[in-house]
């Protein structure tokens, strides 16, 4: 027989915005963000960290929220795709993809910014082997690889 499941009650600041929640122990960070928070920009893709379509930022660095329990993340930091931007002013990442058209379908589009996001912040956005190797995590089924090293290497440029 299942046991029965633990229910907790969390604190979640995403965003810049602090929201309770209840969730059941084995609840993703992911499913807390899509199904308690509604903030579905993050994708829930492989849902076995393979992919990359569901990183978002956590205390500043990128983690992949299908493989993160929700509680793990109380009292800290999360960053989704949705908190970037600011108003209708695009996060530069964000400008640097549109310009280097480095999307197709999109799926994968956000997962992709998180972790661009991520790596020039940690200062790992140098050259385009360390952009592709730091990139590596996010999967893009189109093959738009090339365009997004360059977006990549184009936001870190004008952040650096």
């Amino acid at each position: 027989m299942p046991e029965p499941s633990q229910n907790f009650s969390l604190t979640l600041h995403v965003n810049g915005t602090e929201h309770r929640v209840a969730v059941d122990a084995r609840t993703t960070l992911l499913d807390a963000l899509r199904d308690r928070l509604h903030l579905t920009g993050t994708k829930k893709g492989c849902a076995l960290g393979q992919c990359g379509a569901c990183t978002v930022l956590l205390d500043g660095r990128r983690v992949v929220s299908c493989l993160m329990l929700a509680v793990m993340a109380e009292g800290r930091q999360v960053t989704t795709i949705e908190g970037l931007a600011q108003g209708d002013d695009l996060h530069p990442v964000q400008a640097a993809f549109v310009e280097h058209d480095a999307f197709q379908c999109g799926y994968c589009t956000p997962g992709q910014i998180m972790s661009a996001v991520g790596a020039i912040r940690e200062g790992r956005a140098g050259s385009d082997d360390e952009i592709r190797e730091q990139m590596s995590g996010n999967l893009c089924r189109c093959g738009a690889y090339t365009n997004i090293v360059a977006a990549v290497r184009d936001a870190a440029s004008r952040e650096g």
